[in-house]
């Protein structure tokens, strides 16, 4: 068996410029991303609740983005709109750069949101239309394994910046963002994606999403499970160094691992779950999200000793939802689409991120400022919530009681 097989990879000639692209922008995020609320907070002078509150009204305001994305994706063209995407986050971490007032930030705050859902909204269709026949699952699990390694060096040399003090790294990872942003774009726009022509009928209108309720509410405990993504990056920066008695380094070290994990394990994860229903991989991805979220709860009830080996062992569980969660949502999206507008679909399905976006940094931050433990133990009830959905709709719906969909 041939080592690319074995491993679950797709063939990638011509498309390196694209996972290159991925794991630049990636680094990036995993720079930034995790000590964004902490530079409003800290640079800005801007209090966390009011941060995570400015972060949330400006995600809102990018709800509309998927749906825009779905009415012109199959005409203009992916790649496109990822390339847009993507220099538009770089404009925006460069005004995160400059800015200090909260007229400004929240500008580019919406900048960077519009732009994040933009490229979400895009890039699955993307990574379909260059994956070769038979190899559509494959592509997003390596895809988003080039991220998932990108993520960990960022989030290494986040944690490293944090050991510097005072206002320097919160600029330097604004200030990286920006540029492999600006670079990731140019990279992309070597990418010419051309082997799949498309077809009168791939061009042809989407049903109507309001009248799928299968696909509604799939979005609806999918929205649940990304609120749990998003916590990584949003509340477990803030938790750790605001609640607990840990080196500050232990960020990046936290996020970098489980980085690594869905780095080197993605593609794995589809070839030992490809006879697998990818509701069941869901359903047990939300149950163990949960034992995570209580684990990561229990930091602040338990002795000082312990502290450290409960945040490795809640680490590890979050990684193991994370890998499965990743490596099925949008392949069980992209099986339950229609055929004809499929492109729509794949846009239509990153609502759920986009309003677990919207949720994320509110949602942390209110309940964090109450007590400590509380936006843990609510994110574990809304895991359970979510596996139960998925558990039910699996079997009433005629469309997800397949063996293998």
């Amino acid at each position: 068996m041939p080592a690319a097989t074995s491993l679950g990879l797709p063939n990638v000639r011509g498309r390196v410029p694209l996972l290159a692209g991925l794991a630049i922008d990636s680094f990036g995020g995993g720079c930034a991303g995790p000590l964004l609320l902490l530079y409003f907070n800290k640079v800005a002078g801007i209090p966390l609740g009011t941060a995570g509150l400015t972060l949330t009204v400006a995600a809102l305001f990018s709800i509309a983005a998927p749906g825009a994305v779905g009415l012109v994706v199959d005409r203009v063209g992916p790649r496109n709109i990822v390339v847009a995407a993507q220099f538009a986050q770089g404009l925006a971490f460069t005004g995160f750069f400059f800015g200090r007032s909260i007229g400004v930030l929240f500008l580019c705050a919406l900048v960077m949101t519009t732009g994040q859902r933009v490229f979400w909204s895009a890039i699955f269709s993307l990574l379909a239309d260059v994956a070769d026949e038979g190899e559509r699952d494959k592509w997003f699990g390596l895809g988003g394994m080039m991220q998932a390694g990108g993520l960990a060096l960022g989030a290494l040399a986040a944690g490293a910046l944090l050991q510097i003090g005072g206002d320097a790294p919160f600029l330097v990872a604004m200030a990286v963002n920006a540029a492999t942003f600006y670079f990731a774009g140019l990279l992309l726009l070597r990418l010419h994606p051309s082997h799949h022509e498309r077809t009168e009928q791939d061009n042809g209108p989407a049903p109507l999403l309001r009248k799928d309720k299968t696909f509604l509410v799939l979005i609806g405990a999918n929205t649940l499970l990304a609120l749990c993504t998003m916590m990584l990056g949003v509340g477990v920066p803030v938790f750790v160094t605001e609640a607990l008695t840990v080196p500050k380094w232990l960020v990046g070290v936290l996020i970098a691992a489980t980085s690594v994990v869905l780095a080197t394990s993605q593609t794995l994860v589809v070839r030992h779950t490809e006879r697998l229903r990818r509701t069941n991989v869901m359903v047990v991805a939300g149950v163990v999200y949960a034992a995570w979220a209580v684990l990561m709860a229990l930091q602040v009830h338990i002795a000082a000793g312990w502290v450290v080996p409960v945040l490795v062992l809640a680490t590890a569980c979050y990684a193991f939802a994370d890998v499965l969660h990743a490596a099925t949502n949008n392949a069980l999206s992209a099986a339950v689409s229609p055929v004809v507008g499929r492109g729509k679909y794949l846009s239509y399905w990153q609502y759920s991120f986009a309003f677990s976006s919207v949720l994320a940094p509110v949602f942390f931050a209110k309940l964090f400022v109450v007590h400590h433990d509380l936006p843990w133990l609510a994110l574990a009830v809304l895991a359970l919530v979510a596996s139960l959905t998925i558990y039910v709709l699996a079997r009433v719906s005629p469309r997800l009681s397949a063996e293998r969909i």
